[in-house]
């Protein structure tokens, strides 16, 4: 299994469901710090960028974080399936160290028509954050060499969870404009990965499993896996 991170005494619990390797920052006294940053530095710059986005408001308020260290390695964690995030706003700050690869891949929103088209790919820096909705669908691409280590921050609020706006959004699903691109399919969840890419080393149990698109949103043409 994996091993305790940074081969460390830290605690040793997966950082999420998607993550083997890394750490829960509240595991390891960090918590007060965290909700302070929340306060003064994450809620008025979640805010700022997300207070009117059309839909809702999910920077209302923040009442509660997960936050966590991931560690990608050729070896171990090498990528992150495409995905979105239990978080209303998530902010990703790398802390190091040298690597090469591991882009982070940014497609659409949850739900909409083109939420599996690739519209950006952020190549992490040392020092730098990025800050995204949980409900756009990413996923982080093969580390190449080295090893990366990102400080992620879940905020949540209640206020938001609970509007109106963000139970319609998660309830509708509109038909997809056309295939996916390749690099927003996930093996995790999409009824058509193999139709797109060949299943990673171990992930072949995926293999029909899938759930997106939802049965009625598929694309013209949509072509399901083949039975494993």
């Amino acid at each position: 299994g994996p091993r305790p991170p940074y081969s460390s005494k830290l605690p040793a619990a997966r950082p999420n469901s998607m993550n083997n390797y890394g750490v829960i920052v509240n595991d390891v006294g960090l918590e007060p710090f965290i909700a302070c940053l929340q306060r003064r530095v994450l809620t008025p710059l979640a805010a700022a960028l997300f207070g009117d986005e059309g839909r809702g408001d999910p920077a209302t308020g923040f009442d509660s974080t997960h936050a966590f260290v991931v560690k990608y390695r050729e070896d171990e964690d090498p990528h992150l399936d495409v995905h979105t995030d239990d978080s209303d706003v998530t902010f990703n700050v790398c802390l190091g160290r040298v690597f090469e690869g591991c882009g982070l891949v940014f497609c659409g929103m949850i739900g909409a028509a083109d939420h599996r088209c690739h519209k950006h790919t952020f190549q992490h820096t040392v020092g730098r954050c990025v800050v995204h909705l949980g409900s756009r669908r990413h996923g982080a691409d093969n580390i190449t060499s080295g090893e990366r280590l990102n400080l992620v921050i879940w905020n949540h609020g209640l206020a938001w969870r609970e509007s109106p706006g963000a139970a319609a959004h998660q309830r509708a699903y509109e038909q997809e404009g056309g295939p996916p691109d390749p690099r927003c399919v996930s093996y995790t969840h999409d009824r058509d990965y193999g139709t797109y890419k060949s299943y990673p080393e171990g992930r072949e149990k995926f293999q029909g499993r899938g759930w997106c698109p939802p049965r009625g949103a598929e694309y013209d043409g949509f072509r399901e896996d083949a039975p494993p």
